[in-house]
């Protein structure tokens, strides 16, 4: 059995969730998320909790199982807490700023780089050198954290660049002369 896919999600008061055919709604007081669940996957809906089965032990059904799960589960937080991730940037000169509401970087090019968010998103710059990526859709808060860090990696010899926060970019030693 899928140690993730048999766990119940426990639902509190302030969150509802309801099923038509493959498709989950899950609304609670940050707003609402919809997605299609694969066909073949049994969601049970109950009172209190959500719980998975799964129809065989096939490889692509053990696979769905804890799948589905931690997507739900994900909508479930998402709607309840929402989700964020922080961004750093590190280098002599590199500074984020908002304009309105798009995300404007400084990172060492020619010209500003700007960023607009999706619907559903929300970009924070506590200081000019973080930046904070909100919202309730926890692929969609990855992706776009995962955007914002793409137009400048760190680089492994000064560790320049954007990283998310926390992370640890392994530096290379340099060259030596002669």
């Amino acid at each position: 059995m899928s140690r993730i896919g048999v766990k119940p999600i426990e639902l509190s008061n302030d969150v509802s969730v309801s099923m038509e055919g493959n498709t989950i709604t899950v609304k609670g007081p940050k707003g609402e998320l919809s997605r299609d669940l694969h066909p073949e996957i049994k969601v049970n809906l109950g009172e209190e909790q959500i719980t998975f089965e799964r129809p065989s032990d096939h490889k692509e059904h053990r696979s769905l199982h804890g799948t589905t799960r931690s997507i739900v589960n994900n909508m479930v937080d998402g709607v309840k807490n929402g989700f964020e991730k922080s961004l750093e940037l590190v280098g002599v000169g590199y500074r984020a700023s908002k304009s309105g509401n798009k995300l404007v970087l400084n990172v060492g090019y020619s010209h500003p780089v700007e960023i607009t968010p999706e619907e559903g998103i929300e970009l924070d710059v506590p200081s000019n050198t973080k930046v904070v990526v909100k919202g309730i859709d926890k692929e969609r808060v990855g992706a776009t954290a995962s955007n914002i860090r793409s137009v400048r990696t760190p680089e492994p010899y000064k560790g320049k660049g954007i990283r998310y926060e926390n992370e640890y970019v392994r530096q290379k030693v340099g060259k030596t002369g002669k």
